[in-house]
């Protein structure tokens, strides 16, 4: 019994250290992609296969973060706890297992998606030096995330010569670059203590706003002309309809700054986008 809480206990502390239920953000994206490209369900191996490449590539992701950041992380007030979740070396083994999952992943699919693996790895890794260099370490942040929709579009078709998977790939950037501008306003002090780049840090909380309200809107635009090109119905503009709402209430929480508002608009508003346009698109399709 004791042995089995212990197991429990350290699994879940695992999912914490990596913010497992942030996968929210990156996979319905890549579910949408996987939809429209194969105009419904794929097969169901091609499916389970993306699933894992998705998970696996977000954990190691995730690892490289904690690592690169170990000693930062203690020294701020809103993660210091991190490092006691999982020690290094257990952190490092779970990077290496994922990464390898990643790859192999990739091998169940096809050519495009086995050459492009260690691409997907520099992208989703990157983002996590790149605030020791730039304010836009955000749309790093972005970038990363938005390998999920390419990399489900190449899974199901095996080219990357359509327009969709890079409409909504650029909104999905956009997009993530402008919830993660809003709660980096939470760390602008520590940031500038330590020497950290960001868009609050540099251009001030109003300004970084202003910046996060017009990558916003780029991003809802963008999410309408993919539907547009996609050529889904009046179900997914009704979720389109609704994810701007959303995101326009999401600015209004984050105009207070408070932090109980702020990862309100971080977590709860986004998880919401992106779930409402994954069920469009579903019920569009399926």
């Amino acid at each position: 019994m004791t042995s089995s809480k212990t197991l429990a206990s350290s699994l879940i502390n695992a999912l914490e250290f990596i913010k497992f239920s942030h996968t929210i953000f990156a996979l319905p994206f890549a579910l949408i992609s996987m939809l429209v490209a194969a105009r419904g369900w794929p097969e169901w191996h091609i499916f389970f296969w993306i699933l894992v490449c998705m998970v696996a590539g977000r954990t190691s992701a995730m690892c490289f973060n904690r690592l690169v950041d170990w000693n930062i992380d203690q020294e701020n007030p809103r993660t210091g706890n991190r490092h006691r979740l999982i020690n290094k070396v257990g952190a490092q083994i779970l990077m290496m297992v994922s990464t390898a999952a990643l790859v192999l992943g990739s091998m169940q699919l096809n050519t495009l998606c086995v050459l492009l693996s260690p691409l997907a790895i520099v992208l989703i890794t990157f983002y996590s030096i790149t605030k020791r260099f730039t304010a836009y370490s955000h749309l790093f942040l972005g970038l990363a995330l938005s390998v999920a929709p390419m990399g489900a579009w190449a899974a199901v078709t095996g080219e990357l010569w359509s327009l969709e998977p890079y409409v909504l790939a650029l909104s999905v950037l956009l997009w993530v670059g402008g919830f993660d501008i809003i709660y980096a306003t939470m760390d602008i002090a520590f940031d500038k203590a330590k020497g950290l780049h960001s868009i609050p840090a540099r251009y001030g909380v109003g300004g970084a706003l202003r910046i996060s309200r017009g990558f916003h809107l780029a991003a809802a635009l963008g999410f309408g002309l993919f539907g547009w090109l996609a050529g889904l119905g009046w179900i997914y503009f009704a979720a389109w309809v609704f994810v701007c709402a959303c995101l326009l209430w999401e600015h209004r929480l984050s105009s207070s700054n408070d932090p109980g508002n702020l990862n309100k608009a971080f977590f709860h508003v986004n998880a919401a986008v992106s779930l409402a346009l994954f069920l469009g698109v579903f019920l569009t399709l399926i």
